[in-house]
């Protein structure tokens, strides 16, 4: 399977970097000032991993989408609706870190029914996460967190996509 390479640097004198490299050898990069997007990033990684049969952003990534692709004003337009399911997932873990409220499969999917629902009526929810799904995608979050976090200024974490070993 063609695998993504993934690095983040921590910033040592400058911001952070996000380094993407595709099997093809071609690269697409973004310096990162906010401390937000690595860990962020990170929860995408986790997601996706544990969704791996859902397109994301780091699939996207894999098969050509730039970083700059992701925001205005979208040069390959909006995201396909099924990429939005692990965008959502992630806000709410996002979320979650912010305020300490725990979100369960339930409330997951609920939201993801809901968000849908309004913005795009015409379409099912292309997915659905079940409770182990959810807690795996935690575990590795908090796994991939502490990780960063106990990185000194200029060290890097180093991940595939799809992950070969489940992270």
């Amino acid at each position: 399977m063609q695998r993504l390479k993934i690095r983040i640097r921590k910033g040592k004198d400058g911001p952070n970097a996000l380094v993407c490299t595709r099997p093809d050898g071609t690269v697409t990069m973004q310096h990162q000032k906010a401390g937000f997007f690595p860990v962020h990033d990170l929860t995408h990684y986790a997601v996706e991993s544990v969704l791996s049969d859902v397109c994301g952003f780091w699939r996207l990534v894999l098969e050509g989408w730039e970083i700059t692709d992701f925001g205005k004003p979208w040069p390959r337009g909006p995201m396909p609706p099924e990429a939005l399911v692990p965008e959502l997932i992630v806000g709410q873990f996002d979320l979650e870190r912010a305020t300490g409220h725990v979100v369960d499969a339930n409330d997951l999917n609920a939201h993801l029914a809901s968000w849908f629902a309004s913005n795009f009526p015409d379409e099912r929810v292309p997915a659905l996460i079940e409770d182990a799904q959810v807690e795996r995608a935690r575990g590795l979050t908090r796994a991939l967190h502490a990780r960063w976090y106990s990185l000194a200024p200029g060290e890097s974490i180093e991940l595939e996509f799809p992950s070969s070993d489940g992270d």
